[in-house]
């Protein structure tokens, strides 16, 4: 009997054994892991300009409306050789940054609000769904009656844009933060500010970064189509180039600086995906080593 209780004890650190070495080997495999995360977009960028090139050797348009890979990518490398390109990038990122802050206050606040308000839900819950469906485009007559041709008038488009969908995003976190947890709260003492601060806000982290993504989204599209209609107030940012370069009829300009626009987003929902890694891992629902 002896013998065969420590057969099966020898058997189970063996097993033990063997899923930390598979542990190990899945830790020291971050290259490969790498590599598995970056080849299907370099696949997806190399079809996309394969077809871009078939699309002008098929003669669809002609080479002055739409020039090749090679022509655009020379002209970037052109333009970043240039303060312009770098001092309209700063303009931008900095009218989105300032408008994405203070949207993202204002929906936190609207939306916590909201979730936990049975009158402000039943006043404003549906306005802020309509408020988000609502074009960002169709806000900004209104802005230049408002604030005429100025940053403000970028500034209220952007956080109209963006605000509601931030705030659904914490209502629908609240929601589906479940019952057990709240009671769980209030009886180990936490109550008020106490509640959200340790309780419902860690549970609804998730959905609350989702919403912030959302929200960036519709800020970096408001605020896109702000700087093509208000050109005058700068002439170097990434909207006000793309208007110059479509009344220039420069198609390798207007291209080249929607690649750049282009590129800001992917990295921008690069760092919002490292965000909702860490979060999952941190909840135990990802394998930090396996991811």
């Amino acid at each position: 009997m002896a013998a065969d209780t420590r057969t099966r004890a020898d058997a189970e650190i063996s097993g033990l054994d063997a899923l930390e070495i598979a542990g190990r080997e899945r830790e020291t495999s971050r290259g490969a892991r790498l590599w598995a995360a970056t080849w299907p977009k370099l696949a997806a960028l190399a079809l996309a300009v394969a077809i871009w090139q078939l699309v002008v050797w098929s003669g669809w348009k002609p080479p002055w409306s739409l020039p090749g890979p090679l022509t655009v990518g020379a002209e970037l490398l052109r333009q970043a050789g240039t303060a312009q390109l770098w001092e309209g990038i700063a303009i931008t990122l900095r009218r989105a940054a300032v408008g994405y802050v203070f949207s993202v206050a204002v929906g936190l606040l609207v939306g916590l609000a909201v979730a936990r308000s049975t009158v402000l839900r039943a006043a404003i819950g549906s306005m802020i769904t309509a408020l988000q469906t609502m074009p960002s485009i169709a806000w900004f007559p209104l802005a230049i009656l408002l604030f005429e041709l100025s940053e403000k008038a970028i500034f209220f488009v952007v956080v109209l844009g963006a605000a509601p969908s931030i705030a659904n995003g914490v209502i629908a976190g609240v929601d589906y933060v479940p019952p057990l947890l709240l009671r769980a709260g209030r009886n180990l003492g936490a109550r008020g500010l106490h509640l959200y601060r340790y309780v419902i806000a860690p549970a609804a982290l998730p959905a609350i970064v989702a919403g912030l993504k959302q929200g960036w989204a519709f800020s970096w599209r408001s605020l896109m189509a702000g700087e093509l209609l208000v050109v005058g107030i700068s002439q170097t940012s990434l909207g006000a180039q793309l208007t110059y370069a479509r009344e220039l009829a420069d198609s390798p300009w207007l291209l080249s600086t929607m690649i750049v626009i282009l590129v800001i987003g992917l990295v921008v929902d690069a760092a919002f995906g490292a965000a909702d890694t860490a979060i999952r891992c941190r909840w135990g629902v990802l394998d930090p080593a396996g991811r």
